[in-house]
């Protein structure tokens, strides 16, 4: 939202704050599973609530509410490469074999996992940077979400000196030591790259984020 500086027409900018989707789960529990128990029992359901795993489970819960919307309109969520996210994946895919096996062959079902791994539904684009370390680590996440089914679309290469107007020698050389990490993306990792050139100033506001794709 710092980025657009504004606001667009039909576009809605969210965040999923752990702490405050965790405080939201905790609450719902208590009000509704806890609703009936004596003061051991509620002592005993808040002492549970206290555990790691109630946010990943609270964190689950926003995520997938977000990723229904896609029913109705474009989704466009932006995450980072972290242990978080991968354990967000994990408790995606766990999600996904347990419903699988308690549906089995009974009905129809789509979980999550399911709309994520739809390439004509979902769409993932992974974003790197022109240098060995984040091309490296974008492509070990690649693999990550290959083994679970999801199958990045594209990427995108920020801050490239390659593609950028520069008269300064120092920044020519550097330039030049982008291509081998850019032929890298493009020969093993990437069917589609785009290529974003780095910027004296932070595209800030609605008309310098559509330059971008000008």
């Amino acid at each position: 939202s710092t980025t657009l500086n504004g606001s667009l027409k039909n576009l809605q900018v969210s965040r999923i704050n752990p702490h405050d989707e965790t405080e939201r789960y905790r609450q719902h529990v208590l009000e509704t599973k806890g609703r009936d128990l004596d003061e051991a029992g509620k002592r005993l359901l808040e002492e549970d609530l206290r555990s790691p795993c109630t946010e990943e489970i609270a964190v689950f819960q926003a995520f997938s509410r977000v990723i229904r919307e896609a029913g109705k309109r474009f989704v466009v969520m932006d995450t980072a490469p972290t242990g978080h996210t991968l354990l967000l994946l994990d408790a995606t895919g766990a999600y996904h074999r347990e419903i699988a096996r308690k549906m089995g062959d009974k009905g129809h079902f789509t979980t999550p996992m399911m709309q994520l791994q739809d390439q004509e539904r979902t769409k993932v684009l992974l974003v790197t940077l022109p240098e060995t370390t984040p091309v490296l680590e974008a492509a070990n996440l690649q693999s990550d979400l290959e083994r679970a089914g999801i199958h990045p679309w594209g990427w995108i290469i920020n801050n490239s000196l390659s593609i950028a107007q520069t008269q300064s020698p120092l920044l020519c050389q550097r330039a030049l030591q982008e291509r081998p990490q850019i032929e890298v993306v493009k020969n093993q990792h990437a069917s589609r790259i785009a290529l974003v050139p780095v910027m004296a100033a932070e595209p800030t506001g609605i008309e310098k984020l559509r330059e971008l794709v000008v």
